[in-house]
């Protein structure tokens, strides 16, 4: 059966045995979505991703026979651990073959490096924000995977839960077919707001223009988001990076900011999903899987929620649906056919309640695990 060794990533090779074994484990998956493989590069580097500089992280390889067989990553977020008062450890970004030695072969050196740092619990598949995969996924299977999420196979929930894991918290994912009409209970609220003038809906039509708005949006996204679970707060110059790398790829016309005053209250930011262009360029951008990625944002007729937030004070008076009333309007208007809610808290049951109003069902569940040590 061969020998199972565990190494700590610290070559560029072992780097490479890290970030390439999940296109080695699905391979005789076709739905499979691989990762944005340039994106990867930077996310486990320690100079280069900003993340390792409040986060401790320990990332090993499985090795049998030679061949890495399993991987996986433990951080200790100490960041997140001090907002919230908590001596927890994470497990993330793992993967590897059906093999319950493996498996146990990684997930207790993790728990064992966490627990001589002075942890008392280990959460995960959790990585170093909400931003990241989190979950393994439990249901739903038999729909297409998605960006940003966990795509991992339906063996690993055993695996997991063979070694005492239990549910943390679950996370939920709704799919629907985009209204061919503007639905009547929208077109009364947009009315109504329209009438007291309250608030003002900020629209763009090019990059240049939302340029002017992303730190603002990403400012608020760090109040709005702090109650969130497993949201960790981006500082300056991780907020600078963030808009760098998400403003190459999203349509400015799927963004809205509502305003009060001049002063940003809400935003909501959706994309076209680019699941396919991913698949045909296998996550590699160059030299040419960039034009096919870029080409699927023109004539993909799917759309995939992606962050959305309002201060707390104007929360429940309307803004919320006014913005998510534009976004289907506007996804109305370009003929898309899907909407996507992406990952949805099990608990947050007024976004849950607006996705079932236009008719969307969860079509995919996904659990954070915990273990105390």
């Amino acid at each position: 059966m061969g020998e199972i060794v565990i190494k700590e990533v610290l070559s560029r090779n072992d780097l490479r045995d890290f970030i390439y074994l999940p296109e080695k484990v699905h391979r005789n998956e076709p739905e499979w979505l691989p990762p944005i493989y340039m994106d990867e590069r930077v996310l486990y580097n320690k100079k280069k991703n900003k993340s390792f500089k409040y986060a401790d992280a320990l990332i090993l390889v499985a090795y049998k026979n030679n061949k890495p067989v399993g991987r996986i990553m433990g951080l200790i977020n100490r960041r997140y651990n001090t907002i919230h008062n908590e001596q927890h450890g994470r497990f993330c970004f793992m993967e590897c073959y059906n093999d319950q030695e493996v498996f146990h072969a990684l997930i207790s050196r993790v728990e064992e490096w966490v627990r001589q740092n002075g942890m008392v619990k280990i959460v995960g598949p959790l990585g170093f924000s909400d931003k990241d995969p989190q979950g393994f996924q439990t249901e739903g299977f038999e729909y297409p995977q998605f960006m940003t999420s966990a795509n991992n196979s339906p063996y690993m929930v055993n695996l997991i839960e063979n070694e005492g894991y239990a549910k943390k918290v679950d996370l939920v994912d709704y799919l629907g077919d985009m209204p061919k009409e503007f639905p009547v209970v929208y077109e009364r609220v947009l009315n109504k707001i329209k009438r007291s003038e309250e608030y003002k809906i900020t629209e763009f039509v090019n990059k240049r223009e939302l340029r002017s708005y992303i730190l603002r949006i990403l400012e608020l996204m760090n109040e709005t988001f702090a109650e969130i679970y497993g949201f960790v707060p981006l500082n300056d110059k991780e907020k600078k990076e963030f808009a760098a790398r998400y403003l190459l790829i999203i349509d400015p016309v799927f963004v809205k900011v509502a305003e009060k005053d001049g002063q940003v209250i809400g935003f909501v930011i959706a994309m076209p999903d680019l699941s396919a262009g991913i698949k045909a360029c296998r996550g590699r951008l160059l030299p040419f899987g960039i034009i096919r990625v870029l080409r699927e944002l023109k004539r993909s007729k799917k759309l995939l929620m992606v962050l959305g937030g309002a201060k707390k004070e104007f929360r429940g008076k309307g803004i919320e649906v006014l913005m998510g009333a534009k976004i289907l309007q506007e996804g109305i208007g370009q003929k898309l056919v899907s909407i996507n809610s992406h990952l949805v808290l099990e608990d947050n049951l007024k976004m849950r309640g607006e996705y079932e109003r236009i008719g969307c069902l969860v079509v995919k569940k996904f659990r954070i695990y915990q273990k105390d040590l």
